[in-house]
């Protein structure tokens, strides 16, 4: 009976195509380091492509896998002059997703170690994350 379980388990992941990671989560954010873009999916349907900075020289974005620990309408930063991070979603202690005023650096390194995006995008994942539920969201960091 085991046997036929995990068979029909790995046929099912074979014929879907999805990772374990996307499986275990309905709303997924992988950020891409080394192309600078957040692809956002649900239920392993891409919904969204966009433009992200992450960290410059200097700095450092978390890699791996999380789950959002909390979140903020409108956070101001405590550690870099009370930058604002407008529609933030925290993964790692002070790493979050946020939206930037700074639009034309999307798309190449620019941050002090977080996910920078266009407000509007940062709004729209925002939301996301609130409907989906932060047991329900993974964020993966990749390079």
């Amino acid at each position: 009976m085991k046997k036929s379980i995990l068979m029909a388990a790995v046929l099912a992941t074979t014929l879907l195509g999805a990772s374990i990671a996307s499986r275990a989560a309905s709303l997924v954010a992988n950020i891409d380091v080394s192309t600078q873009t957040m692809t956002v999916s649900r239920y392993g349907q891409v919904l969204y492509r966009w433009n992200v900075s992450t960290a410059r020289r200097g700095y450092f974005t978390p890699r791996g896998s999380y789950r959002p620990q909390w979140t903020a309408r409108m956070w101001y930063s405590r550690k870099y002059d009370n930058s604002p991070m407008p529609f933030s979603v925290f993964f790692r202690g002070g790493y979050a997703i946020h939206g930037t005023g700074a639009v034309k650096y999307l798309g190449r390194p620019a941050s002090h170690g977080c996910v920078r995006l266009h407000t509007a995008n940062a709004a729209t994942f925002y939301s996301m994350v609130k409907e989906a539920g932060y047991g329900n969201t993974r964020i993966v960091v990749t390079d």
